[in-house]
């Protein structure tokens, strides 16, 4: 019969590198898959990670690596496999691979979020060739170009403030008159001269033939359309959980979250989420951490139970 473990954790961005740093430490037998070869999950795509306690300016694919090196010097490392289904077999749960059939005591849910997209034309045909997700992954190609960065949020100004620094020009494109990110983060994207910000407008069509040339926008008060010349369009307008395999499994709210609290409980009785894509008011490294600590707790606390 094949190994039941104590805990299986699907996911290696900061709640689920926590939860294995947690789970080795608590000397519980773990499994710890991931479909990425590099651990940090979306911190991996920021230039700077500023508001992290205690390492100020560090970047995050740095800040993963130390998250990572710190559960692989506690002997516990993520195998790369991405989850098929997870199943409830009552006192185990199930979890399917491509390869590999797992079976656990405990189930922590950590797979994040992904970058939601605007659904417009031109999105998909020019992906990779000028639409881009993550500024920090490709501003490089960018440099003495113009771009356009979609949103109002934290990730769209520090997209913005990165390309900058780099670009000849870049266009902030937001559907209102005012941001919603952090004062901080507004203080430090006023201060670049090559910045426009283009207000109360919307995206229509992603330009181009082979290569991004043109984002058309709208005004929603005027309803003037607008040409805005660009060699790239960075799209930061929000995520989505990445919950389609255990819709049929746990309970989602009506934006696709799992629902739990603070200790990570689903409906699920040993089942626990942890990280962006539960429930909760703030997503950001800290909290995901702490997430990751949480749900490692609530399985103790379960499996003490169980015994």
């Amino acid at each position: 019969m094949s190994e039941i473990y104590d805990l299986i954790i699907l996911g290696a961005g900061p709640a689920g590198i926590s939860a294995g740093i947690y789970a080795a430490r608590a000397g519980l037998s773990t499994l710890w898959l991931d479909k990425q070869y590099a651990s940090g999950g979306q911190i991996i795509n920021t230039y700077e990670v500023d508001n992290y306690p205690g390492m100020p300016g560090m970047s995050g694919i740095d800040l993963g690596d130390a998250f990572a090196a710190h559960a692989e010097k506690l002997g516990l490392s993520p195998s790369v496999e991405n989850v098929l289904e997870v199943e409830d077999a009552g006192a185990e749960k199930i979890v399917r691979t491509k390869k590999n059939e797992y079976r656990s005591r405990t189930l922590i849910i950590a797979c994040g979020a992904t970058h939601r997209k605007l659904g417009i034309p031109g999105e998909e045909e020019l992906g990779g060739m000028g639409v881009s997700y993550c500024a920090t992954c490709d501003g490089a190609f960018f440099k003495d170009k113009t771009a356009v960065v979609v949103g109002g949020g934290n990730t769209a100004v520090e997209d913005a403030v990165f390309l900058a620094r780099i670009c000849q020009k870049v266009y902030v494109v937001h559907r209102r008159e005012e941001l919603r990110a952090d004062k901080i983060l507004q203080d430090r994207l006023w201060e670049y001269e090559n910045v426009e910000m283009v207000w109360n407008s919307i995206p229509l069509e992603i330009r181009g033939k082979d290569q991004v040339d043109g984002l058309l926008v709208k005004n929603v008060k005027t309803g003037e359309e607008q040409l805005l010349e660009t060699d790239g369009v960075f799209i930061a307008v929000g995520i989505l959980p990445n919950t389609e395999k255990f819709r049929d499994f746990v309970q989602l709210d009506e934006n696709g979250y799992i629902i739990a609290g603070e200790e990570g409980v689903t409906d699920v009785s040993g089942v626990f989420a942890a990280g962006d894509i539960r429930t909760k008011a703030l997503r950001q490294v800290v909290t995901a951490v702490s997430d990751g600590a949480n749900a490692v707790t609530s399985v103790q606390k379960y499996l003490l139970k169980q015994n």
